[in-house]
């Protein structure tokens, strides 16, 4: 799978998905660090990547209705630490093996996966 991180995924991330077998690109790699919302998920769907982040603003399938992009996966923790925000990271590899995200908005929580369909 293609997947593209915003800047506010923890760069270890990068590694656990790569090492999962997937290729993977952060907002910082095409200097898009600082750039807006609709930028950054405009260059994710064009470059046919799922889009990972920690931005709730993703979330609303009104601002960004999923069937319109490659995926976008949340990773929503409830005490988030590096080490927890790493281990949703996994939770999610582990998850893109067997279902694909794309068209859909993912919610990763430990031990939990929700998926929205989007509006249409």
């Amino acid at each position: 799978m293609k997947i593209k991180l915003d800047e506010n995924i923890d760069p270890e991330a990068k590694g656990i998905l790569i090492g999962a077998g997937h290729d993977v690109l952060a907002v910082q790699d095409e200097r898009l660090g600082g750039a807006d919302d609709a930028r950054v998920i405009t260059a994710a769907t064009s470059e046919g990547r799922c889009f990972l982040t920690l931005d709730l603003d993703f979330a609303n399938i009104f601002a960004y209705p999923p069937e319109q992009h490659k995926g976008i996966v949340v990773l929503r923790h409830p005490h988030p630490t590096v080490r927890g925000l790493l281990n949703l990271v996994r939770q999610f590899a582990a998850s893109a093996h067997s279902d694909s995200p794309e068209g859909r908005l993912w919610v990763v929580e430990p031990g939990r996966l929700r998926i929205h369909e989007g509006t249409s």
